[in-house]
């Protein structure tokens, strides 16, 4: 990453922008500058975090129905994973459908620093949404990026994982330092 890039400060659970319904980009606006730039920022804020692999636009300040999937990360995290390592957009994304199939996971959040906890999340999903060309795109989805759909959705809903999570607990100083170091 470029020195000069200026990376956005992701925002907190205090910040009532995660707690607002974020609205849907017009079509028409999808491909403009401004969207554009959005993404770019989004990109740039996922990816200096060690342990982040998505992302909506409400966490960096921003309360539009967006976010960006690291493709990288998600093949790294999930073996599983066979798409590509390129970013994964996502523009005015909506669930069509879940599995009545549910899994507890393990879920943190870039904007819930440092907790952590179990959620019950529908084990497939099916999403529908607009890639940043402004093309619509209908992606099924299991395992984690199953998981991150939900999450990610969630966010533009104004829900943060712990509004429904089980057994919340925080990361130790020596678990943070150590992430941080690796």
């Amino acid at each position: 990453m470029p020195k000069e890039a200026k990376i956005p400060n992701i925002v907190q659970k205090e910040n009532p922008v995660l707690r607002e319904t974020a609205k849907e980009v017009p079509v028409a606006d999808i491909t403009s500058k401004k969207i554009k730039d959005l993404i770019k920022d989004m990109r740039v804020a996922l990816a200096s975090q060690k342990d982040g692999v998505a992302i909506a636009a409400p966490q960096i300040g921003a309360s539009l129905r967006i976010f960006v999937v690291s493709g990288s990360l998600l093949a790294q995290a999930d073996k599983t994973y066979t798409g590509s390592p390129t970013d994964l957009i996502f523009i005015n994304p909506v669930i069509i459908r879940r599995s009545k199939e549910k899994t507890e996971v393990e879920e943190g959040c870039l904007s819930v620093r440092w907790l952590y906890g179990t959620i019950k999340r529908s084990a497939r999903v099916t999403l529908q949404a607009y890639d940043e060309k402004g093309a619509k795109i209908e992606r099924g989805a299991s395992g984690l990026l199953a998981q991150i759909f939900q999450h990610e959705t969630d966010h533009l809903e104004g829900t943060l994982f712990t509004d429904h999570a089980n057994e919340v607990w925080e990361m130790t100083d020596e678990e943070i330092a150590e992430l941080q170091k690796s």
